[in-house]
């Protein structure tokens, strides 16, 4: 069943440089798609078409939690590559000031690598970055300052709390580059989603195809739902609406 949105439905291509055909979609812009997304998507349906595609590893490993429950997260991956070092450096934090400094709407700060010996973000970082316009934070390593990022109402995720300060433990070495995070291969540019039931990775290739059959799926969901409620059985429900 297809989403009905109030908004124009319009020809368009987001994502610059991308191979992409031209489809119907239901966002004017890329502000209006991350909207969308956050107001209408949650994970497990964008990972169902992943899978009907023949992506099937594309969630980030599951410690990888919100700060807070209602937190929902949708944007763009700028992808943040990070190593251990061992007492004072040369140059302290290594270029993540400069990581943080050229950030952009709607991006999301992706930072992995190293043994998450200490704390990767906290409250200076989530500052910078929501007044960059950033979208938020995923971090595959600890964050500190809790109750001072959470009072900032922007979203990180991370693997939990750890207060252990990063200068003289890790380093970023490259930002806007490849990079790896559980099974998944996270390129500069790609869509980034996240709620409570954990972090999904969309290769920007097909960005625009997923989170339209997504939104479908989740409108179908919701129709199903109702049946169900109205009495109609689950072996009744799948084979009329292919939905479970």
């Amino acid at each position: 069943m297809a989403v009905h949105s109030s908004s124009t439905v319009v020809f368009r291509s987001v994502f610059e440089g991308a191979k992409r055909e031209e489809r119907m979609v239901m966002w004017k812009n890329e502000d209006e798609m991350f909207a969308l997304m956050r107001e209408r998507l949650y994970t497990p349906v964008i990972g169902d078409i992943l899978d009907q595609k023949g992506f099937v590893h594309q969630f980030l490993p599951p410690d990888i939690r919100p700060l807070s429950g209602n937190m929902k997260i949708a944007g763009k991956a700028m992808t943040v590559l990070m190593i251990d070092v061992y007492g004072e450096q040369n140059k302290p934090f290594g270029y993540l000031t400069e990581a943080l400094d050229q950030l952009e709407k709607n991006e999301i700060y992706l930072a992995t690598g190293g043994t998450k010996r200490c704390a990767y973000w906290g409250e200076l970082l989530t500052a910078t970055a929501k007044k960059r316009g950033a979208a938020g934070a995923v971090l595959n390593g600890w964050h500190r300052d809790t109750p001072q990022v959470l009072e900032q109402n922007w979203p990180v995720f991370s693997c939990g709390c750890y207060a252990q300060d990063s200068s003289v433990r890790t380093q970023v070495v490259q930002y806007r580059c490849q990079i790896e995070i559980g099974q998944v291969t996270v390129q500069d540019g790609d869509i980034v989603f996240g709620d409570i039931d954990g972090v999904v990775i969309i290769p920007k290739e097909i960005a625009e195809e997923v989170i339209t059959k997504a939104l479908e799926k989740a409108a179908g969901e919701k129709q199903v739902r109702k049946a169900i409620e109205n009495g109609m059985s689950a072996t009744e429900a799948f084979s009329t609406f292919g939905i479970l």
